[in-house]
């Protein structure tokens, strides 16, 4: 298993990576402060460890793909952090943004697909964006299997980091 990860990471590494909500939101949340990983509601359910592993696959791609519907869950769900921490990490949030690239998909395309009604807005505009052109990296199961389906590649971040794999 651990030669189709490597694989599917190296197909893809000049192209690019798009990296979902709750994984950008570690990657977020680990670059300000890698402790709050394990104190953060949002992020809880995540070692440092995986957050080491997550900028490791972050750090192997030559750019990292984002949506602003992507980085306005990541900005909402960070809005839960402590007050005292907020403007120290936005300041950093914004150093990350800077690495990312982002595409805008038109809501009207997202929300006209045939996956809008099964995953909403933001998921909807991944897969629009991500055909044939980006990896994703997820940790979402549903949204992972969907696109095993119909043939977008992608890769569980459960099971790489199940795994102890490292790129």
């Amino acid at each position: 298993m651990a030669d189709y990860f490597t694989d599917l990471l190296n197909s893809y590494r000049a192209k690019g990576a798009f990296v979902d909500a709750n994984l950008l939101l570690v990657y977020f949340v680990g670059s300000y402060d890698r402790r709050l990983i394990t104190k953060f509601k949002r992020t809880i359910a995540y070692t440092e460890d995986d957050f080491d592993l997550l900028t490791a696959i972050i750090a192997f791609f030559s750019n990292v793909v984002t949506t602003p519907n992507v980085l306005t869950e990541v900005n909402g769900l960070s809005n839960q952090l402590p007050e005292s921490s907020r403007s120290s990490y936005y300041s950093e949030f914004a150093n990350r943004v800077d690495t990312l690239e982002e595409h805008f998909i038109e809501s009207r395309l997202a929300s006209h697909s045939s996956h809008f009604t099964k995953f909403g807005l933001t998921d909807s505009g991944i897969i629009e964006l991500v055909k044939d052109k980006y990896l994703v990296i997820t940790d979402d199961l549903r949204l992972a299997h969907y696109c095993e389906n119909i043939g977008v590649d992608v890769i569980n971040f459960n099971h790489i980091r199940t795994m102890n794999w490292n790129p």
